[in-house]
This record gives C-alpha cells, sequence and structure tokens, in this order.
C-alpha cells in the first residue's frame, strides 16, 4: 500500500484480474462559522397556488398523428368544468398524469386552451383518466 496523504494506493491482485485500485479519503465537514449571510434577508412568505384538472378519456385517443385536447373537457377540483387551464409561466411547473402516470415534459405541451400530445405510437384508451397540475408560486410580502 502506497500512501501519499490524499489517497491510498492498493496493491491487490484478485481472481477476477482487476488491476490496482485507489482508496480515496473519506469527506471531512467543516463548520459553517465561515459562511457569511446575505446583507438583505426579504421579508415576506412564498405562497404555492395548485390547479388541477381532470378529464376521463370517453373515446380511445390514437397518438399516431398527436392529439389536441380542449381545455373545455376538463373539470377542476370542485367538480366545476374549466374553460382554460391556469399557465404560471414564470413562476411555476405543470406536471402531466396519464393513468396516474407522471408523464414526460418532452410529450406534451400545455397552453391555457389545450392539452397537446405529441405524435407516438401508442393509444390512451376509453376511461383512462388524465390529470393537469398546474403549480405556481407568488411573494406575499408582509
Amino acid at each position: 500500500m502506497v500512501n501519499n496523504g490524499y489517497y491510498q494506493k492498493i496493491e491487490q491482485t484478485c481472481e477476477c484480474g482487476c488491476e490496482d485500485r485507489f482508496v480515496w479519503p473519506r469527506i471531512k465537514a467543516s463548520t459553517a462559522s465561515s459562511i457569511t449571510p446575505p446583507v438583505s434577508i426579504p421579508s415576506g412568505t412564498i405562497l404555492p397556488i395548485v390547479n388541477r384538472y381532470f378529464y376521463i378519456v370517453t373515446a380511445d385517443i390514437h397518438l399516431t398523428n398527436g392529439a389536441t385536447i380542449n381545455a373545455n373537457l376538463f373539470w377542476d377540483d370542485n367538480g366545476n368544468q374549466v374553460t382554460a387551464f391556469t399557465i404560471f409561466q414564470s413562476n411555476g411547473y405543470v406536471n402531466l398524469f396519464i393513468n396516474g402516470v407522471m408523464q414526460e415534459g418532452g410529450i406534451y405541451t400545455i397552453t391555457p386552451a389545450s392539452l397537446v400530445l405529441n405524435a407516438d405510437n401508442a393509444t390512451i384508451y376509453r376511461g383512462t383518466p388524465i390529470i393537469i397540475e398546474s403549480l405556481g408560486f407568488i411573494n406575499q410580502t408582509t
């Protein structure tokens, strides 16, 4: 074994033919007393705003050429039909769930008027729930 203060080189041959291995030292935590806090701490509270929209597919949706589902087919948390999705552009994000599974961000686009699903060799079957979750954050100053 060679030790130069930074790592230890273990000279060892194993049955699988591995070459020499290095063992790095353990990470040591240091005190945070050297970190300077910010000069000005803004006052206020960050409040989340959550909007959820629900749709149960009424007929199979074949995604060969993509599909657009209008906002007026969705219902909100209170059971009211919606006319548009609330989208928080710069201070929030949107999640899409199909059959209870969160979907990749790159397979859909949501505008205030509709949900657009990209072309795919898939089908969303009748009775499948589609849920859009739109989250936004506002700063409420005191």
